[in-house]
């Protein structure tokens, strides 16, 4: 919005001073007052059509710029919720995958574990049975 200002303002002093400018070129003119203000009245009219020409063309290419800028903004808008879409189906798709061998880890580490106690148990039932039979002779 303040761009819009200082162009304006840059917009306004620019035709002030060129109409500044030829006034005073007319007036220091060797031509008689008739003349003078003739020639001022039609240079004040040539200037306002200019300056309204060119607002009109300003104008026109501000809402073109704006248009493009808002088509951007809608295709970055898609591109963007695209990228997220494919993003959090690659997640998905990997948690996935993780907690699949996270499950598959957990049962071998369970069967491994549950051999070695089995192992130890056993080893365990074996000394306890020597320690008896010992005690028995």
């Amino acid at each position: 919005m303040s761009d819009d200002n200082n162009f304006g303002s840059f917009l306004m002093g620019f035709t002030v001073g060129a109409l500044a400018g030829a006034i005073a070129s007319l007036l220091m003119a060797p031509q008689s007052g008739e003349e003078t203000r003739q020639v001022i009245k039609e240079k004040a009219i040539e200037l306002k059509e200019k300056g309204a020409e060119t607002y009109e063309e300003t104008k026109q290419k501000a809402e073109v710029a704006y248009k493009d800028a808002l088509a951007k903004a809608d295709d970055l808008a898609k591109v963007t919720k695209e990228k997220v879409d494919d993003l959090a189906k690659a997640t998905a798709h990997k948690a996935d995958e993780l907690a699949k061998v996270t499950k598959e880890k957990a049962t071998e580490l369970s069967r491994h574990t549950k051999l070695k106690l089995d192992k130890v148990v056993e080893e365990v039932t074996d000394a306890a049975d020597d320690t008896a039979e010992a005690a028995q002779n």
